[in-house]
C-alpha cells in the first residue's frame, strides 16, 4: 500500500467511512425506491412533480442548516457531536416511511431526514479535513465518496432480498408505471427494515470517531478570525458550482425515467441504481487521486463535461442499453467531481474556517436543488423529459466553461505545480 494510502485512509476517515457506508446501506434500502412508493400513493401524472417537491424542498432546507451546523461547528469546537445528532435523526426517521398513507407524509419525512443530514455534513466534513494532511486530502474524500457509494451498493442488494423474499419470481415481471398492493406491502417491510443499519451507523460515530476542535492557532485574539472574510477565489469557485447545481436535479428522475420509458420492474430499477453506484465507487478513489496530482479543478471540469454529455444523451436516448450505458458513465461524473470539490473547499481556506466553508458550500449546491428539482419535474410534466434533461444539460455546460476560464486565468499566472498547492 502506498504512503498516501496509509496518511490518508486511517483513524476518523476510516471509521466515518464504515459510518457513510452503514448509513447508506440504510438510505439505498429507501431512496431508490421512493418514485415508486410515492406513484402508489398519488395519482401517476402528480407522481413526477412530488418527486421534484420532495426533494427540492427537502435539500434545500438540509443545505440552511448545513449552513448553520458549519458555524456552530467552528463557534463551540464540537464537530463529532453535531455530526451524531444528525445521524441520529436520520436513522430514526427514515424508516418511518414504511407508515406512510399518502404523498405528503413521505414528502415530509423525507424532510426530516434531510434535516439531520443538513446537522451532520458540514461538521462531518470539517473533521475530515482537519484529519488529514492537504497532499492526501483528495484521496481521503475520494476514499469517503467510496464508502458512501459502496453502502449504496450494499443497500440496494439488501433490498434485493427483502423484496425477492416478498414478491419471488413476481419481482422480475415487467410491470405498468403503478405497483401493485403486494408490491406496496413489500415495499412497506422493507423501508421499516432500514432501521437496523442506520442504528448501528450512529453507534460506530459515537464509539469510535474522535474528536479533533479547530485549529486556533493563527486565530487573533478576541477570536476575530471566526468572524473573518472567506477568500474571494472561495466565492467564486462557489457561484460556479451554484450554476451548475441549477442544472443538475436529483437522481430519481434517472430512476423515474427508466421505469416510465423502458417499462422497468422493481428489480431493474434496484439493479440501475446499483450499477450506477458500482461505477461510483470504481472512479472516487482514481478521483480524488487525480485532484492530488493533476489539480482539483482540471479533475472538477472533466466531471462535470461528463455531466453534461450524460444528459445530452438521456434526452435523445431509444433503446435500454444505451440508457444502461449513460447511467455507468454517469458514475465517473461523480468519482471526479465529489472528493475534489470538498477536497477543493478545504485547500482555500484555514482550519478554524472550515466549518464556515462546507456549511456555506453545501448550503449553496443544496439551496439550488430546489428550483433544480422542482423546476426539473415541472418541465418533465408539462414538456417532456427530453427538453428536461436538455436544459440541465445546458446549464451543466456553461458551469463547466466558466470554470475552465477560471483555471485557464490562474495558469496563466503562472501557477506552479499541482492546483491545489496554489489554493490552499
Amino acid at each position: 500500500m502506498r504512503p498516501g494510502w496509509r496518511g490518508a485512509v486511517r483513524g476518523n476517515v476510516l471509521v466515518l467511512g464504515v459510518v457513510s457506508l452503514l448509513t447508506d446501506v440504510s438510505s439505498e434500502m429507501i431512496y431508490p425506491l421512493l418514485p415508486v412508493f410515492i406513484s402508489g400513493l398519488v395519482p401517476v401524472s402528480l407522481a413526477a412533480i412530488y418527486v421534484g417537491l420532495m426533494e427540492g424542498v427537502a435539500e434545500s432546507v438540509s443545505s440552511l442548516l448545513k449552513v448553520f451546523s458549519g458555524r456552530l461547528s467552528d463557534a463551540i469546537g464540537k464537530r463529532k457531536l453535531l455530526a451524531a445528532v444528525g445521524y441520529g435523526i436520520s436513522s430514526l426517521s427514515r424508516p418511518c416511511m414504511a407508515l406512510a398513507a399518502a404523498g405528503w407524509h413521505v414528502v415530509g419525512l423525507r424532510f426530516v431526514d434531510r434535516v439531520g443530514k443538513g446537522i451532520r455534513t458540514a461538521p462531518r466534513d470539517a473533521l475530515i479535513s482537519d484529519s488529514v494532511d492537504a497532499e492526501v486530502r483528495g484521496l481521503a474524500f475520494g476514499f469517503h465518496r467510496a464508502m458512501d457509494n459502496a453502502g449504496a451498493v450494499l443497500g440496494s442488494a439488501s433490498s434485493l432480498l427483502v423484496l425477492w423474499g416478498f414478491l419471488g419470481y413476481a419481482l422480475w415481471n415487467v410491470k405498468t408505471e403503478l405497483p401493485t398492493v403486494e408490491e406496496m406491502s413489500a415495499l412497506r417491510w422493507l423501508f421499516g427494515l432500514a432501521i437496523v443499519p442506520g442504528l448501528f451507523a450512529t453507534w460506530a460515530l459515537v464509539a469510535k470517531v474522535r474528536e479533533i476542535a479547530p485549529s486556533r492557532a493563527e486565530m487573533p485574539s478576541g477570536g476575530e478570525a471566526q468572524q473573518s472574510r472567506l477568500p474571494r477565489r472561495f466565492y467564486a469557485f462557489l457561484g460556479i458550482v451554484t450554476l451548475f447545481t441549477l442544472g443538475n436535479s436529483s437522481d430519481l428522475f434517472l430512476l423515474f425515467y427508466g421505469k416510465t420509458r423502458f417499462q422497468l420492474s422493481l428489480l431493474m430499477m434496484v439493479l440501475v441504481w446499483v450499477a450506477l453506484h458500482i461505477s461510483k465507487v470504481s472512479f472516487s478513489v482514481p478521483g480524488g487521486m487525480l485532484s492530488d496530482r493533476l489539480g482539483r479543478r482540471a479533475v472538477i471540469v472533466a466531471g462535470w463535461v461528463i455531466y453534461t454529455a450524460v444528459y445530452i444523451g438521456m434526452a435523445v436516448v431509444r433503446r435500454e442499453w444505451t440508457f444502461w450505458a449513460l447511467i455507468i458513465v454517469y458514475g465517473a461524473y461523480y468519482g471526479l467531481t465529489e472528493g475534489a470539490e470538498k477536497a477543493l473547499v478545504a485547500d482555500y481556506v484555514k482550519s478554524e474556517q472550515r466549518g464556515r466553508a462546507y456549511g456555506l458550500y453545501h448550503g449553496a449546491v443544496g439551496i439550488a436543488a430546489l428550483p433544480a428539482s422542482l423546476v426539473f419535474g415541472v418541465f418533465w410534466a408539462k414538456l417532456g423529459p427530453a427538453i428536461a434533461f436538455g436544459i440541465g444539460a445546458s446549464l451543466a455546460g456553461l458551469a463547466a466553461v466558466l470554470l475552465m476560464l477560471l483555471l485557464a486565468s490562474r495558469r496563466q499566472g503562472g501557477e506552479p505545480g499541482p492546483l491545489w498547492k496554489a489554493e490552499g
